[in-house]
């Protein structure tokens, strides 16, 4: 599922944010560059609506920012990493240094709450989000989501 959602235009090895905001827009940058989006603008609305209700930095260095809108062409995943971590207003009130966007069309079903399991189910072991903080391609970040 991962490896068919997270393409390699969709893998930023270095997040150059400093905070959440510019973290978000960055991560909606590759997929307007990727073609994934039909309004960037519909899509950034849903993402920050659902931040304002619950902020999506989940603990444990991990931020899941996500979004459903008729603004997504196709359901699509974004993984970026912060060595220096940015402040998501987590549970644990620690930075996220791994950042997975998800994005759904509006009429995908319960498509995102799939994708959400799946990701969170992989990084709940401490392994596997130290195998990511150290890959050092999207191959790499492939085999060890997969």
């Amino acid at each position: 599922m991962i490896k068919t959602l997270l393409t390699e235009d969709l893998y930023i090895e270095h997040l150059k944010a400093s905070d959440k905001k510019e973290a978000i827009l960055e991560m909606i940058d590759k997929l307007e560059q990727s073609g994934k989006l039909v309004d960037r603008a519909l899509y950034t609305e849903a993402v920050f609506n659902r931040e304002s209700e619950f902020s999506t930095g989940i603990g444990m260095g991990i931020a899941i920012p996500h979004g459903k809108s008729s603004g997504v062409k196709t359901p699509s995943l974004v993984f970026a990493r912060s060595k220096e971590g940015v402040d998501f207003d987590s549970m644990d009130e620690k930075p996220s240094f791994l950042f997975f966007l998800v994005a759904v069309p509006e009429e995908s079903g319960d498509e995102h709450l799939k994708i959400l399991s799946t990701i969170s189910r992989k990084l709940m072991h401490e392994d596997v989000r130290k195998s990511l903080m150290q890959a050092s391609s999207y191959e790499a970040v492939i085999e060890i989501l997969n």
